[in-house]
């Protein structure tokens, strides 16, 4: 596939990361000549000095035959003209623009091929906002991700010593719970994964992948950690878009205070929300903390647009006896630096807004494509489509399914109903079907088992 990325930042030097391992032709165009040769030096890319949205540099940038634009520069009005340019000018056929500012994504029609031209809208602050929402909901959890509109669910917890599942084997959960049918997708341990079986036994400190419906995902994570008490005080540090969604968000469940530095963002904030309260301070004085009684906060969130803000803050608020602590970490190098540790959950924006993105590049019905554990695997929506002779997965069971090596399938949604997955279970024409990739190498075999061949035609 021909994608033309428009954007050096954080989102498009991580997604070209991504897709020029995948054997895509990718071009990147970047105004920034010391971040273009910094990827060039990197990766097998092309890449383009220039404005984004300008016909020249687009044209150089091979949008004449290309299939995808994706517009991720810091410029809303970039990407949402360089979309237009493409459209009117290029006939590209797929086009995706990153805005943030809400004032264009509250209107109506506007983005449409009869005013601007974009198909798909990237939201960072909301997929943040959404997957924080989910952490919070979820005490002890490290990931949460919805499938089919929330009917299912993939959770990341770490195994603790006293979780009755540890040191039992994986077969053994039905026994625990006889009620609740779960499959764990993926082990990683000491940072290697583990495609689990029967007799896998949970070891304590192992990172657990387990899929299972909504409704019963509580009860799992009970079975692998002691289950923590519900979270009711929630202390922000920062008010910007994300910090203000998030409070909107929650504030009608929880209690909310939320620290800004900028006395007219905090004028605005409270102006805003209905019941959070809006604090005018530094979230890094130790004694604003302690006054507003951060040792009874059940988590404490720093989301700022300064990493080392956001990392000091959180140390001293774990420090001072916040029970949880989770922080925005832009810089990737970071994150494994500070998760685990007195930081309980690092957040990468750009990690969680690349699924987003890879849900359009990927080819055959994928619906849905996360990112998990830092790039390190994906985990996949897919339909499947066609008959016996057209498909290679309708009208299998699981167990006579071909899967690339290190792919599982976790789970199948058929309607209303979820289905997790065993050896016997058959696929039919419209299932959705969820799979976990350790090795993303294999991406294209997935992607081929749910092509349909022509015989459905």
């Amino acid at each position: 596939m021909k994608i033309i990325i428009l954007g050096a930042g954080q989102v498009g030097g991580t997604l070209a990361e991504h897709l020029a391992s995948e054997a895509n032709d990718i071009t990147v165009v970047d105004t920034d000549t010391e971040r273009l040769r910094d990827l060039g030096d990197r990766l097998d890319i092309r890449t383009i000095a220039g404005k984004g949205s300008f016909p020249t540099v687009l044209r150089q940038a091979g949008a004449d035959d290309a299939d995808m634009l994706v517009a991720v520069t810091n410029s809303d009005e970039t990407n949402m003209v360089a979309c237009q340019v493409a459209y009117t000018l290029f006939h590209t056929p797929t086009r995706i623009a990153r805005v943030r500012e809400s004032a264009y994504l509250t209107r109506a029609g506007l983005f449409s091929n009869e005013a601007i031209p974009v198909d798909v809208l990237i939201s960072p602050e909301q997929v943040v906002t959404n997957h924080i929402k989910r952490l919070i909901e979820y005490p002890g959890a490290l990931q949460v991700i919805d499938f089919a509109d929330g009917k299912a669910q993939l959770v990341a917890v770490r195994a603790y010593y006293g979780g009755p599942l540890v040191g039992q084997q994986l077969r053994q959960i039905r026994e625990h719970m006889p009620t609740v049918d779960a499959r764990v997708a993926a082990i990683f341990r000491r940072n290697r994964a583990i495609l689990p079986k029967g007799d896998t036994v949970i070891e304590a400190d192992d990172e657990v992948f387990f899929i299972a419906a909504k409704t019963h995902i509580r009860a799992v994570i009970s079975e692998l950690r002691r289950l923590e008490i519900s979270n009711k005080r929630i202390v922000i540090a920062g008010g910007g878009h994300i910090g203000e969604r998030l409070a909107e968000a929650i504030e009608s469940r929880y209690q909310v205070k939320i620290i800004e530095s900028n006395p007219a963002r905090c004028r605005y904030l409270s102006d805003t929300l209905d019941s959070s309260i809006v604090l005018q301070g530094n979230a890094s004085d130790k004694d604003l903390l302690v006054e507003e009684n951060i040792n009874e906060a059940d988590i404490f969130l720093a989301l700022t647009n300064d990493d080392e803000a956001n990392i000091m803050s959180s140390l001293l608020a774990k420090r001072l006896g916040a029970r949880k602590v989770m922080s925005i970490i832009n810089n990737p190098a970071y994150v494994d630096l500070v998760q685990g540790g007195e930081i309980d959950i690092a957040i990468s924006p750009q990690l969680a807004t690349i699924g987003t993105l890879l849900t359009h590049v990927r080819r055959g019905d994928i619906v849905s494509v996360h990112s998990l554990r830092r790039g390190a695997a994906e985990a996949i929506e897919a339909i499947a489509h066609g008959d016996e002779k057209s498909s290679k997965v309708v009208g299998r069971m699981i167990g006579e399914i071909e899967l690339p090596s290190g792919t599982t399938i976790g789970a199948v949604i058929r309607a209303e109903q979820v289905l997790i997955a065993h050896n016997d279970t058959l696929i039919e024409s419209g299932d959705h079907v969820i799979l976990f990739l350790v090795d993303k190498k294999h991406i294209r075999d997935v992607e081929r088992l749910f092509q349909v061949g022509l015989a459905f035609f």
